[in-house]
């Protein structure tokens, strides 16, 4: 890693941005309609409580979602039961998450917790494969009083350096999120692009998500800088007094600065919501909000 983005690499980016956002809106220009025609997604823990899964699958279908994004798994029995139910729901696993990436960051100095770190990694990267999803979400690193920023970042290249041509032979996305204030890694857009092309990899891509920027920044700015990279996104707002994340539409995200971006840079993924679950009179709601700030 270079101790800073050069004048070169600053230059490149905004030329990149500035030929996508060009092209859109010759596109537009063209008759194109400006909208997105995007899947709606859900956190598998935003599920209504206390039903079978594919029952409560099955709610989220009837809410208006078509995708579900559960988390990785050591367990066989799980892993099977999580792909019935969906299948039962009619539901598709479009990506895993993988909360064993706070648990064991790839960026730990600890050998043993980099190993285990790998080995989650691993674990989403075939249950993804056994779901029928194309991506992983992966927190790449964390940066504490023990882990300076380089280490983090030379840490995690390392061990995604090792997970790729798995990633590559399954044909799973590893799409990794920013998450700045809890793991003060990745906090520019330009550092994120770099951070992703250094691989050299189409099977290295970004999460987005819009809410994690706020206290940073501007998601429609991280949206135009980042471009195609971006193969998933989370969805959630940000109360900047509280500063605490609130349901879509309830906070300081501008939803139509952030739509248009989406429309810019020509994004076709889908939409997964991360906020708390609740009822089927709730997930309605949401899912409505989605439709009314992103897709309408």
């Amino acid at each position: 890693m270079s101790d800073r983005i050069t004048r070169r690499d600053f230059l490149a980016t905004a030329i990149s941005a500035s030929a996508v956002l060009g092209q859109a809106h010759q596109d537009d220009a063209g008759g194109v309609a400006a909208r997105l025609h995007n899947n709606k997604g859900l956190r598998i823990n935003m599920l209504p409580k206390n039903m079978a899964m594919a029952d409560a699958m099955k709610v989220a279908v009837d809410c208006g979602f078509n995708q579900i994004e559960p988390f990785a798994t050591f367990d066989d029995h799980l892993a099977r039961e999580t792909k019935n139910a969906a299948q039962q729901a009619r539901i598709r696993i479009g990506s895993v998450a993988n909360p064993m990436s706070w648990k064991y960051p790839l960026s730990s100095g600890d050998p043993a917790v980099a190993k285990k770190g790998n080995e989650a990694q691993t674990a989403a990267l075939r249950n993804a494969h056994f779901w029928g999803a194309d991506a992983i979400l992966m927190i790449p690193a964390v940066v504490t009083p023990a882990v300076s920023y380089r280490e983090a970042w030379l840490r995690s290249r390392k061990q995604i350096e090792q997970l790729l041509p798995l990633a590559e032979r399954l044909r799973i996305v590893i799409a990794l999120e920013e998450v700045c204030d809890q793991s003060k890694f990745l906090l520019s857009p330009l550092e994120f692009v770099q951070y992703i092309d250094d691989f050299k990899s189409h099977f290295v891509r970004a999460y987005f998500d819009v809410g994690n920027v706020m206290p940073v920044g501007y998601p429609q700015d991280w949206i135009h800088t980042l471009g195609k990279r971006i193969v998933k996104v989370h969805l959630k707002d940000w109360n900047p007094k509280t500063r605490k994340f609130v349901d879509l539409g309830d906070g300081a995200v501008d939803w139509r600065a952030v739509r248009q971006a989406f429309i810019d840079v020509g994004y076709e993924g889908t939409f997964t919501t991360e906020l708390a679950g609740g009822d089927a009179a709730y997930l309605r709601d949401l899912s409505q909000r989605i439709d009314r700030l992103l897709l309408d």
